[in-house]
């Protein structure tokens, strides 16, 4: 049995050399200095031109909504194209802005457009104290600031006037009504007659928001289609760029309850009765809800992160878009909504009670069950005493504990088959020839001895929920976010012990300890396992089926090794996880060996059971029957 445990060290050579050649590979395959330097001169040409571009259609743009009103010539052309739009252009000026805030959200609302050009995430409350939000930089953390993003109405006028609200300059009025603060912005045609954004903020996230107008029947052509467009290009935050732009994508929910997101890749697709959208980046999310559902929305998501680009230029992930039809009812605009600008956070999403909680990735069926009903209240529960990185190992032993049990049925059933391994060999020696005779002669064997070769499997099938479940929990659980943990600074990012000159194609630019640990522990835990499986293994291999045993010990090093590569970029908390959950299953495993599972025992067991009859089942019988029927089948063959 020793001999199926021995570390095969060419095994581990091959592996090595694989990845050696992959690194040489991808190192021989950079461009040289001169090239870099080549193509960054005409990347910064081309940005030149661009920037120039920008300036020069900002330019164009101010010159549409921030008049000289010393000039009375422009004043006069620009409100005669705006025709009955053209109102209050004169009186407004386009360039100012609004605050409104809170403890925990800042909004600035531009006169122009009448829409959010700055929105700002403060902090959270976190055990009832005041905690600021930042970002991995130690930067504030904006979801809307600089132009990212869009908000308004294109709309036609009844003299054919094709308008777009958010180049136009809107009237605020501001008031507060005990901790309400409220925001009137109006793009108004004549003293009553306007078209209104009403912005109401309390000490929450989400803002009460709408949209309606008064006396615009007779200006809005209600023949054409008003369509609504919110855009958003989405900031980076996090230190890992790959991480963070895996969890960016937009959802939404639709049909009376029901919700999903586009994908990773550009995608564009149109969707019915819409209750709302969600930009989601990663651990922050911008939400806009609509109490009357919208009949239709258009929604686009752009991935733009450049892979070539070093992430530390990297600035901004995903475009979002969306465009929504608008319905007139009696002439008039009246669209009671909401919008959410916070933090992508299980426990503040799901007390609104709109279903937002669908946006935090969970998994489906079962595996988010696991979470909404155990791992998120325990986690919860621990990390409000202890601290995050102390509250992950509390919970993985807690976990470890409850599956025990199972661990124990899977390490019994292996060793049972360990026990009747003599007897299985020596069938298989005597009928080497007739792979039919023992096949029925082996399971004979299994039914005498009360012992199921797939005993050992299914306790290890039941564990996968769990681990799945884990998996989703640790890259959405917002309480990881920028917590530390020994060398870890983020336990919701990867750790890093050193920076790599180059980047490793799927490893990355950095080494991560937490992963390394981890690996070990799989390694161990796995030629634990692998030796005990194989020793309980049926010998010799037929003729034309692969060699189980190789399979099994190339999976001892592959295992290992996947987790080192896949592991190295992702939440340094799901490292942490595996590595003791890996620890204290191998002690467990020691503990069922050495103290609990007594062979002796065992092989009585199964003696005794061999003395009893032995009442087969219907799924028994009828295998049973199937293995005569095939072998009198192939005695008849045989005769003609």
């Amino acid at each position: 049995m020793e001999e199926e445990n021995k570390f095969d060290y060419k095994q581990f050579i091959g592996l090595a050399l694989i990845a050696l050649i992959a690194v040489y590979w991808y190192n021989s395959t950079k461009p040289t200095e001169e090239e870099i330097a080549a193509a960054e001169a005409e990347k910064a040409k081309m940005e030149q031109v661009v920037k120039q571009d920008s300036i020069t259609a900002a330019t164009n743009a101010t010159k549409e909504t921030i008049l000289n009103l010393s000039d009375s010539t422009q004043v006069a052309q620009y409100k005669s194209s705006l025709g009955a739009f053209g109102y209050n252009a004169d009186k407004v000026s386009a360039d100012k802005v609004t605050t409104l805030e809170n403890q925990l959200l800042s909004l600035k609302i531009s006169n122009k457009g009448g829409q959010i050009v700055e929105a700002r995430v403060k902090g959270q409350m976190v055990k009832g104290e005041f905690e600021p939000l930042v970002t991995y930089d130690s930067l504030p953390v904006y979801l809307v600031k600089d132009g990212n993003a869009s908000f308004g109405l294109n709309l036609t006028t009844t003299d054919n006037r094709v308008i777009n609200t958010k180049d136009l300059a809107f009237e605020p009025n501001y008031s507060e009504n005990g901790d309400s603060k409220v925001l009137s912005m109006k793009l108004k045609v004549a003293a009553d007659k306007y078209l209104e954004y009403r912005y109401e903020i309390k000490d929450d996230y989400m803002v009460d928001f709408s949209v309606r107008s008064q006396g615009l029947n007779g200006v809005i052509n209600a023949s054409q289609p008003i369509n609504m467009e919110w855009k958003l290009k989405s900031f980076r935050h996090a230190k890992s760029v790959t991480y963070e732009n895996r969890y960016t994508d937009l959802h939404y929910e639709y049909d009376d309850g029901k919700d999903s997101y586009l994908g990773q890749a550009t995608d564009e697709e149109k969707i019915n009765d819409v209750t709302w959208l969600g930009y989601k980046q990663h651990f922050f999310t911008s939400i806009l809800l609509t109490d009357d559902p919208f009949k239709t929305a258009t929604i686009s998501t752009e991935n733009i992160v450049d892979s070539e680009m070093p992430e530390k230029d990297v600035e901004f992930l995903k475009n979002f878009g969306a465009t929504i039809p608008l319905e007139l009812k009696g002439g008039e605009l009246n669209y009671t909504m909401d919008l959410y600008h916070g933090p992508t956070d299980y426990d503040i999403l799901s007390k609104y009670d709109r279903n937002l909680d669908e946006i935090v990735p969970l998994g489906w069926g079962i595996f988010g069950w696991i979470n909404r009903f155990f791992l998120i209240p325990l986690f919860g529960l621990l990390s409000s005493f202890l601290p995050a990185g102390i509250a992950i190992i509390v919970m993985t032993i807690l976990v470890r504990l409850l599956l025990s049990p199972i661990t124990y049925k899977s390490y019994l059933s292996q060793a049972k088959m360990k026990v009747i391994r003599p007897e299985i060999n020596e069938i298989n020696e005597k009928y080497k020839d007739d792979a039919m005779k023992k096949q029925q002669e082996t399971m004979k064997l299994y039914g005498k001895a009360g012992v199921s070769p797939m005993a050992g499997c299914i306790p290890a099938l039941m564990q996968i929920p769990v681990f799945y479940a884990l998996f989703m929990f640790f890259p959405s659980a917002f309480e990881l976010r920028q917590k530390s943990f020994l060398w870890a600074e983020d336990l919701s990012s990867y750790d890093t012990i050193a920076q790599l000159p180059f980047n490793i194609p799927v490893y990355g630019d950095h080494i991560s300890l937490f992963p390394i640990l981890a690996s070990i522990a799989i390694f161990f835990y796995m030629r634990m396992t692998t030796g005990q499986q194989m020793s309980s293994m049926q010998q010799p291999t037929q003729e034309g089926m692969p060699d189980m045993s190789k399979m099994m010990k190339y999976m001892m090093y592959f295992s290992p090794l996947m987790m080192l590569f896949f592991f190295n970029n992702y939440a340094s908390g799901l490292s942490l996880y595996y590595f003791v959950s890996n620890l204290i299953t191998i002690g467990i495993m020691l503990v069922i060996k050495n103290y609990i599972i007594d062979n002796d025992k065992i092989h009585a067991q199964i003696e005794e059971n061999k003395k009893k009859p032995k009442k087969q089942n219907r799924f028994q019988k009828k295998m049973q029957q199937m293995m005569e029927q095939a072998e009198a089948q192939k005695k008849a063959n045989s005769k003609k």
